[in-house]
């Protein structure tokens, strides 16, 4: 009645409206319908601040009918199939992994980490590689934080891979989020091949298209990339030269790395040092407050001396387990026994049994096995709720005391809600512990779950049949029940499983396209055979499909197999239910409803694959007509209908139709992203704002100097050159005095204060800068650094510019001879040093000099990337004029027509745009334009 009922409810409102990340919501009424109203505001939150959807006017209105009320979960994103629940387990391994107080020495490696960030283009992925329970995701996860503190410009996207066989491990579904999430920031809406083959072979075409429209560097980090199924044949891409402003981290066990990936630059994790050692067992030992003898002290560091030993996860562990006994048990047996334990799975053995050994009953044991065992063999992890109904005798007291100690001690954690092991070791000693009788017992557990899922899956469809419920089929039900089928290799029950047209749609609807094919290949069905067979389940439901929602719902499995079929390319069969789902929808709804929009648009797509443009067209305009009557005119819809037009008029050539309607589009997302804000803009901000009061009331630091250089870089990007040069001015002077004149960290300031100059065309300050850099860098680093050779390349550049070209040549000459040296003499970089010194020489009309520079770098590039990448034809285009300028036209021609046939075979690629930004001469254009801005302006430090 809006009175506060205690004390205690008074405290807790008063404690809530001092916190600025907490939601109070005032509700009058049943508990149920409390419940209801949180769960819808915990969802739109999840939605709209994490996961950045657009919650559109439409969901937020009462519109009396429930099926109206909510969107097609996937047009969130557009035609892009989502899955938020994938996203949501990013997100917690992200911070799982970095959940670590001590830095263990780790700004050791962070240096040369930010080495491959600065290193000139392209260059191999690097390889960070360790021991199991090394750190290695800890060490990534804490550079990933560091890179975002200190480059904000740049765009980081990282993957986690969980325990193998686990969804976080297949490698369709990590590369079509990879893509996924560089579309987002790169605002590009266009279609994306969800057949698992293709999109691993489309995928490295897609990272030159979007990081060419990134005004800035791309890191791309896959963490235990060795636990991905078949990583060396699905991740041929990494093989492959990147474009010139993305790098790759990829971390590795250093016993499972391919041969292949053992030629790439590596950075091993040393063991733990005693001094590392030590301050981790303290921390865990003063957060329990336990205290540690001087003699205690020794044995633990004279015990954690072996390779299995002094990993960061074994000594957390060692802490945790002495931290645990300390207050209660004598430290010294514990001791004892820890020394006895040779590997992290051992000691996950005796940590095991120490929480055997507090549980009062064989009951409360019995159970504790269960729970783990029942985690182990399932898919993704099992939730508590689970849990409790498959064990009807576990209350909910005991599971929380059990899960506590499980979780205390790092062998379970959460992800998404599901309970699943921490560490890949942890499930290896539960198997040692529990299943030594091997595959008869993990069978027995896999059935249980198998038994549990089915009766779940049953409950669900009586639901819906009995009370026309929307909640059909779990996403739960979906993902676990047909992978255990696949693992007991039970195929008929798989087979039917699969026909169960609303698990089939669950997880299509989540993208999980290539999890989907792949079970109905172990059943040995083609797509076609699939298809008539999906087609037939569907009539046979439609039979049984009485009243306006079960039409609804028809119409949308309709329009699920459709968009399915046309994704395995089976554009005659996608046409039918694409268009039953359209009838429905205009019978059942209104020919003017948004749904019917969706499957206008869906119809189009097939016709536009089809190539039948002029049916695609009109069906686009019906769907634009009645997306602006339902949402206005300025919705993301409106958009996704005019990029979609759009996109149709350019692959009919029709450029100023489809320039026009990219225009509106782009202004309505602008305006979206506008009105929603950025929260992550917003964080980095604030973090930039309280920076500023620190260098505003500090002291000389070093730190202070590279942030003053970091908000130098910042400005000039966003084209403020005189702010800029204010506080690279502030950087170089705080440098000096602090460092000394001739630090390397003050050649990057000169570095960079010679660029802004350049710049300003006060060319003359700019050499004497550059000369002070390059006579700094040539005295404190190694000749094939990759910060000299920045130096060298941008003074040569200037040299050139000023028309001082017997200066640019030595300089040109150095630059192909450190690329050499730190790459070899076949790699693409040193063919692009090769075409520098070329045109320098045409300019000097040493055409002689030139042409074997020409053909050299012609022949590397081809090697490296194919007759037909945008490099060679580049190259190709320089020697036509130069074969031109000697007088032997019928080459010349030859040349250039080859150059030009590249040329149109990239503008295709890309979408009709202007030039590749990927010049294989970055002197034939301007600095800014040719080159990301980080080639130009160094942020980190080196």
């Amino acid at each position: 009645d809006g009175r506060v009922s205690s004390v205690s409810v008074q405290q807790l409102i008063e404690q809530i409206s001092c916190m600025k990340k907490a939601k109070m919501i005032d509700h009058v009424g049943g508990v149920e319908e409390g419940a209801y109203e949180i769960y819808n505001c915990v969802e739109k939150i999840i939605k709209q601040d994490i996961l950045g959807c657009e919650i559109t006017d439409l969901e937020g209105k009462d519109l009396g009918n429930k099926e109206d009320s909510t969107a097609p979960e996937e047009e969130v994103f557009g035609d892009v199939l989502w899955d938020a629940h994938d996203e949501q387990e990013q997100m917690e391994a992200f911070q799982q992994a970095s959940n670590s107080t001590c830095e263990l020495g780790f700004e050791k490696y962070f240096e040369r980490l930010n080495d491959l960030v600065a290193a000139p283009a392209p260059i191999p992925p690097l390889l960070v590689s360790g021991g199991p329970g090394s750190g290695k995701s800890l060490l990534l996860s804490k550079w990933i934080q560091f890179q975002q503190k200190h480059s904000p410009n740049t765009l980081i996207l990282y993957h986690f891979v969980g325990r193998p066989m686990s969804t976080s491990s297949e490698s369709a579904l990590i590369i079509k989020r990879l893509t996924l999430k560089l579309m987002q920031h790169s605002w590009l809406v266009s279609p994306l091949t969800f057949d698992p083959a293709k999109l691993l072979e489309e995928f490295p075409r897609w990272l030159e298209k979007l990081s060419a429209r990134h005004q800035g560097s791309i890191i791309i980090i896959i963490d235990s990339i060795d636990q991905i199924q078949q990583a060396e044949k699905h991740m041929k891409w990494l093989i492959d030269p990147l474009p010139v402003n993305v790098r790759v981290i990829v971390s590795v066990n250093v016993e499972m790395c391919p041969q292949a990936w053992r030629l790439w630059p590596t950075l091993h994790l040393d063991p733990l040092n005693s001094k590392d050692v030590k301050s981790l067992i303290s921390a865990e030992c003063n957060s329990a407050n336990v205290k540690l003898t001087k003699e205690q002290e020794k044995k633990l560091e004279r015990h954690c001396r072996s390779a299995t030993t002094c990993n960061a996860l074994y000594v957390t562990l060692l802490g945790k387990t002495i931290a645990c006994v300390g207050n209660t048990g004598d430290i010294d047996e514990i001791l004892q026994q820890c020394c006895q334990c040779q590997d992290t799975v051992s000691l996950y053995r005796l940590v095991l049994r120490s929480i055997q050994e507090s549980l009062q009953s064989d009951k409360e044991k019995g159970l504790l096995r269960e729970i783990l065992c029942v985690i182990g063999v399932s898919h993704n992890g099992v939730s508590e709720s689970e849990l409790m109904e498959l064990y009807p005798e576990l209350t909910s007291a005991v599971l929380a005391s059990l899960l506590h100690s499980l979780h205390k001690m790092c062998l379970l954690t959460y992800g998404c809600g599901l309970l699943k092991f921490q560490h890949l070791q942890a499930w290896e000693m539960v198997k040692l512990e529990y299943m030594e009788a091997g595959e008869n017992v993990i069978s027995a557990y896999r059935q249980k779950l198998v038994e549990y899922f089915t009766m779940q899956l049953r409950v669900l469809i009586f639901i819906y049949f009995s009370f026309n419920s929307q909640d059909r089929v779990t996403w739960r039900s979906a993902d676990e029940l047909p992978w255990l089928f696949q693992q007991q290799g039970d195929k008929q029950k798989l087979h039917k499983c699969l026909l169960n047209l609303f698990v089939s749609q669950n997880l299509y609807k989540r993208g999980h396209f290539a999890e989907l094919l792949s079970y109905w290949q172990l059943v040995g069905k083609d797509k076609s055979s699939m298809a008539a067979e999906y087609f037939d389940s569907l009539k046979e439901y439609e039979k049984s499909s009485e009243g306006e929602e079960s039409m609804i719902c028809l119409a949308d499995l309709y329009e699920t197999l459709g968009r399915f079929l046309k994704d395995l390319g089976l554009l005659s069969q996608a046409v039918a239910p694409l268009q039953r789902s359209l009838e429905i929808r205009e019978t059942a709804l209104d020919p003017d409803h948004p749904r019917v929009a969706q499957s206008l648009h869906q119809l189009a797509g097939v016709y536009v694959q089809w190539k039948k443009f002029g049916n695609a067209e009109q069906l686009y305009k019906q769907a634009l007509e009645i997306s602006e009557n339902a949402y206005g005119a300025e919705h993301p819809r409106v958009a996704r209908e005019l990029d979609a037009l759009a996109t149709l008029y350019q692959k009919q050539n029709k450029y100023e139709q489809a320039e026009q309607l990219r225009k509106k589009s782009f202004k309505i997302r602008q305006k979206a992203a506008r009105q929603k804000g950025s929260l992550c803009g917003f964080a980095l901000l604030r973090q930039r704002a309280l920076r500023l009061e620190e260098l505003t009331l500090g002291k000389d630091t070093p730190d202070n100097a590279r942030t003053l250089n970091e908000l130098g870089v910042l400005y000039y990007l966003q084209n403020n050159l005189d702010t800029a040069e204010l506080f690279l001015k502030r950087s170089l002077e705080m440098r000096e005095r602090v460092l000394g004149s001739d630090h390397p960290d003050c050649a990057q300031s000169l570095n960079n204060l010679a660029a802004l100059y350049n710049e300003k065309k006060h060319y003359d300050k700019a050499e004497e800068l550059y000369e002070k850099a390059l006579d700094i860098r040539r005295r404190a680093l190694a000749p094939d650094h990759p910060s000299l050779a920045y130096t060298v390349k941008h003074l040569a550049v200037l040299y050139k510019k000023m028309g001082k070209l017997d200066k640019a040549v030595p300089l040109y000459e150095l630059a192909v001879e450190i690329r050499q040296k730190s790459f070899g003499p076949k790699h693409p970089s040193v063919a692009t040093a090769l075409v520098n010194l070329a045109v320098l020489y045409c300019q000097m009309k040493k055409q002689i000099e030139a042409l074997p520079l020409y053909e050299r770098a012609l022949k590397i590039y081809e090697d490296s990337f194919g007759q037909m990448h945008p490099r060679v034809g580049e190259t190709l285009k320089n020697l036509a004029v130069l074969s031109y300028e000697r007088g032997d036209f019928e080459k010349a021609a030859e040349l250039y027509k080859r150059a030009m046939e590249i040329k149109e075979a990239e503008t295709l690629l890309i979408g009709g745009k202007a030039t590749s930004q990927h010049s294989s001469s970055g002197d034939t254009f301007s600095l800014k334009s040719a080159l990301s801005p980080n080639a130009f302006l160094e942020h980190g430090q080196r």
